[in-house]
């Protein structure tokens, strides 16, 4: 009886944990529409409108929240020395953009498929 409670509990806990990363997929999405990051990055956001701008299906979602929060920190005149990254356009985008909404997007950002990775 213990072991099928425990086996319960953990199926519960694995289904209210894929509910939950579900909705933050669909507020990254949210948040990659609201802020039309499309126009730049593509629909896909592997496919710029320009060569330079990154890809960013398929990054590492910890690295996406250090950018943006860069850009976030940029924005605001932080010091240099405060790991920061200086880009008119992506500054005014992240300093509109809660730390909640950089996790998500983040999140769904590193969820869509991508050719990025490692090749062997």
């Amino acid at each position: 009886m213990k072991r099928y409670t425990l086996t319960l509990a953990g199926v519960v806990l694995a289904v209210a944990g894929g509910t939950a990363q579900a909705q933050d997929l669909a507020a990254g999405k949210a948040v990659f529409d609201k802020f039309n990051c499309a126009s730049c990055h593509g629909a896909d956001a592997k496919t710029s409108v320009d060569p330079s701008y990154p890809v960013l299906a398929g990054q590492h979602a910890d690295y996406l929240v250090q950018a943006l929060k860069a850009y976030k920190r940029g924005a605001a005149g932080a010091p240099a020395t405060s790991n920061v990254r200086k880009n008119p356009i992506m500054g005014a985008f992240a300093a509109q953009l809660s730390d909640q909404d950089i996790e998500h997007v983040a999140a769904w950002l590193a969820s869509q498929p991508s050719d990025l990775g490692v090749r062997k």
